[in-house]
């Protein structure tokens, strides 16, 4: 098992990027299923900056039209959620009538996907939907419906494949959990 130090804290390898792979490969083809006969050209709104790799990756699996918009929302800081939903970055189009899928790094609290549906019904989108790659359903304090879930994890801080600690690991392929036995 593969250990690495971030600032203060030491994390240890927790899903390998094979398993991430073969996660996103089941995500992707149940969302091709779904969306195999869409008549319209929904809107990937990848929420950064944790998901890019996420989104990135189910891309290059998707058989359907979509269009690529971002936004950007801050509630960490350190190791855990503030409770409080900033917007530090609008939306990078207009969806104004459209079907959005969020692509979420992780969902733990849910307090970013109410605000962020909240923002997507206030700029006119038909329909939103979560897909997340990592979610912590003990540490939801919301009543969410999260149409695709990759990996359903323990609260546990985890870095990598996207995720960070102060902004670093998340260029690192597998997903480290902190070591608790530091």
């Amino acid at each position: 098992m593969e250990r690495i130090t971030i600032f203060d804290k030491t994390f240890r390898t927790f899903i390998p990027y094979e398993e991430i792979t073969a996660a996103i490969d089941k995500v992707a083809d149940k969302m091709n299923e779904d969306f195999k006969d869409c008549e319209d050209v929904p809107v990937l709104l990848c929420v950064l900056n944790g998901s890019i790799m996420f989104t990135s990756e189910l891309m290059k699996r998707l058989d359907f039209a979509c269009q690529l918009v971002s936004i950007k929302l801050t509630s960490y800081e350190g190791v855990s959620s503030t409770g409080r939903v900033k917007q530090a970055m609008g939306l990078t189009a207009d969806i104004t009538g459209k079907r959005v899928i969020i692509v979420e790094d992780i969902v733990d609290t849910g307090n970013t996907i109410v605000e962020l549906k909240e923002i997507l019904k206030e700029k006119g989108a038909k329909e939103s939907i979560v897909c997340t790659l990592l979610h912590k359903p003990e540490a939801c304090l919301k009543d969410l419906k999260l149409e695709y879930i990759a990996i359903p994890i323990p609260n546990k801080f985890i870095v990598g494949f996207g995720l960070d600690y102060n902004e670093l690991g998340r260029n690192l392929k597998d997903i480290y959990v902190l070591d608790d036995a530091q």
